[in-house]
């Protein structure tokens, strides 16, 4: 649809009781509609100055019935001063999803279409208000699990990646420019490329983005997530460290192997990143069918899990499975929990030798903190840093295309001598890929894609 000469309404509140609802209107007969909905003492609210509260009724208008739907608070913003630029106003009702929904439905009524997902924010993109960087930035905040993911947002809403991207767009234009200069003289006349300076700054452009492909790591962390399985023979206390880590007593404690026969997920937050914790059944051999369904399930999350805390029992040697189970995982993404360390300590040193090993008694409490700090360590490959915007798999494939465009004109460069028309053509290339990130250019298709992951009424 996307017709910018509807005026388009939604709920924005999360569905639910609360205190208040939130429905928003945006497009040319925002403040029409508002008059013919909204009893009020004084001027309309088309005749209000921007940034007005209007306290009034408001009225489903059906012929000449005139039902009172809610007591409401109306905002007046008008264009461009609006988050989508255009007229719009924001009426406050009631909470409650019955509330909301008559609201809307007079609304509807009265002129307005339904919103289609992240149509405001479209429009905001559209208008030019935000570019497809802060857009996306939106989304990602209205997502965020953590403090540390939120504060990223922010940063890439308030414009840090935006304007990364615009310098290098801007580098990158002049030198296609200058480049693209040759192109204009007749083949004798043509006074070459100054290979050494513009191949000095290509390579510049590129190692800028190199640092900007480095932060797409921690952007998957940010955004995703990062999968933790709980690996170990039963009884070596897995259960007990995930109730640990949580701090609440999610998985059942007890004596007896076998207790935990299928996976329990859990999330957390570890420094500022969200992990999904997954307890899994113990690793043995057992005539028991539901077990085993446990230990296949568990078999399958080691050959895939991003992240592992295996836990032994140091008060016995090492066994045979451990070391089988060890040998088909990565030291540098698992925490070896040598746990039991408050009875006597009998497994041999040299067996924890390649690996991150943090000694514990999970049944006192001990160890949980040097755990996490280990486990951290892992995820972030160091200590945290300050939150900053990341890029997201958008904007790496991207960037690894223009990336690709301008080591192929490198190349040309070195190679023969300057091919004008070769490295132009491969820097317009990267040009129109760099576009795409912030939306300098776009096609419906890019636009769908992103707008539509985005909730009706943002």
């Amino acid at each position: 649809m996307h017709d910018a000469t509807d005026t388009i309404a939604a709920i924005a509140t999360a569905a639910g009781e609360g205190a208040i609802a939130i429905v928003r209107v945006s497009g040319p007969a925002s403040l029409t509609i508002a008059d013919r909905v909204i009893a009020c003492a004084g001027p309309r609210p088309s005749e209000r100055a921007p940034g007005t509260f209007v306290h009034g009724r408001l009225r489903a208008v059906t012929g000449d019935c005139r039902e009172i739907v809610d007591e409401v608070i109306l905002l007046v913003y008008r264009a461009p001063h609006s988050y989508t630029r255009e007229d719009s106003v924001e009426i406050q009702g009631h909470g409650g999803a019955t509330a909301a929904r008559r609201i809307l439905r007079a609304l509807l009524e009265s002129g307005a279409r339904l919103a289609e997902p992240g149509e405001f924010t479209r429009r905001a993109f559209l208008s030019g208000r935000i570019d497809l960087l802060q857009a996306e930035a939106v989304l990602d905040l209205i997502r965020a699990q953590t403090d540390r993911a939120a504060a990223a947002a922010v940063e890439q809403l308030d414009g840090s990646l935006s304007r990364a991207f615009d310098e290098l767009y801007g580098r990158l234009v002049n030198v296609a420019a200058s480049i693209e200069a040759t192109l204009d003289f007749p083949e004798e006349e043509v006074p070459g490329i100054a290979t050494s300076e513009t191949g000095a700054k290509l390579k510049s452009i590129q190692k800028r983005m190199d640092a900007l492909l480095r932060t797409w790591d921690e952007g998957v962390l940010l955004r995703e997530g990062a999968t933790v399985v709980i690996l170990g023979r039963p009884n070596v206390g897995k259960s007990t460290l995930l109730n640990a880590m949580l701090g609440v007593s999610r998985a059942i404690v007890s004596h007896m192997p076998g207790t935990t026969r299928d996976t329990i997920e859990e999330s957390m937050s570890l420094g500022g990143v969200g992990i999904r914790l997954t307890d899994t059944a113990g690793l043995r051999d057992s005539d028991c069918d539901v077990e085993n369904a446990g230990i296949e399930r568990a078999k399958a999350l080691m050959a895939k899990a991003a992240y592992v805390l295996y836990v032994i029992d140091a008060s016995v040697a090492m066994t045979s499975d451990d070391r089988d189970n060890l040998a088909q995982l990565s030291p540098g993404r698992t925490v070896l929990v040598a746990n039991k360390c408050d009875q006597t300590v009998r497994i041999d040193p040299n067996d924890l030798e390649a690996w991150t090993v943090v000694h514990t008694s999970l049944i006192r409490g001990e160890g949980i903190d040097a755990v996490k700090a280990a486990l951290g360590t892992k995820i972030l490959m160091g200590p945290p840093t300050p939150p900053h915007a990341v890029i997201s798999e958008r904007h790496r494939n991207l960037i690894v295309s223009a990336r690709s465009e301008i080591v192929e004109a490198i190349q040309a460069l070195d190679g023969d001598g300057g091919d004008s028309v070769l490295v132009a053509s491969g820097l317009r290339s990267a040009i129109a890929s760099l576009g795409l990130v912030t939306g300098r250019e776009y096609h419906e298709e890019l636009l769908d894609a992103i707008f539509t992951q985005f909730c009706i009424g943002k």
